[in-house]
């Protein structure tokens, strides 16, 4: 029976996954405990953002064999849909430069030659989803013009504010990590709107996916 920490920023991408199943528990993090299709499942519901994310994965997940993420985020021009996240970039860490910002690997110097930025995912077991590469960062990107930068900076097509500190903090812990997320607007305008009419929905479809992920995987 393998242990997998499942992580979720917000109450109701949480409850999106096993719906009705589990024991509560209170603590810096409300986490329910279940088991799932012969797994010992923790959902720790982490709260927004990088600190929250990687806190909650240092705090909970030193005792898993696996660390996964479930939940929504936006569109750099992705297809509406859920995604296997393969790579994750934090496009807030790196240097600031005279007109330039140069993006490094998150927790590596900030300085020098800068490599590959990105953390990089378990290999897929099968589940059938598209990949992509998301950027994390502490902002809630509704601007198509930071979007658009994004996109031809770092080659990603999904932005969200968790995924990729969660996936230093499996390095950290030398855990294996993967994130399953479902979009819910594409970065602009009117994002805020879609995310709040779109969440729901959203956050169940990236939970039936990481429910079919919890299934592949060998007990």
């Amino acid at each position: 029976m393998a242990r997998i920490l499942i992580l979720a920023a917000l109450p109701e991408e949480a409850s999106a996954l096993f719906p009705d199943m589990g024991t509560e528990q209170a603590g810096p993090f409300a986490v329910r405990h279940l088991t799932g299709h012969g797994h010992d499942l923790a959902i720790a519901t982490c709260g927004l953002g990088k600190v929250h994310a990687a806190l909650c994965a240092g705090m909970l997940g030193g005792e898993a064999d696996l660390l996964l993420m479930s939940g929504t985020c936006g569109s750099l021009g992705a297809a509406p849909g859920a995604y296997w996240t393969a790579e994750a970039v934090q496009h807030d860490y790196g240097a600031a430069h005279p007109g330039a910002f140069r993006r490094y690997r998150a927790g590596e110097w900030p300085m020098g030659e800068a490599g590959e930025a990105h953390f990089s995912a378990m290999p897929d077991p099968g589940v059938g989803l598209p990949h992509a590469r998301i950027a994390s960062g502490d902002s809630f990107i509704a601007c198509p013009d930071a979007a658009a930068g994004l996109a031809a900076t770092l080659g990603v097509t999904l932005v969200d504010m968790e995924v990729a500190a969660v996936a230093q903090a499996a390095a950290r812990l030398g855990k294996p990590w993967a994130a399953i997320k479902a979009v819910t607007d594409e970065a602009n305008g009117d994002s805020a709107g879609d995310f709040h009419a779109n969440l729901v929905r959203a956050a169940r479809h990236a939970g039936e996916q990481v429910e079919r992920l919890v299934a592949t995987l060998p007990s």
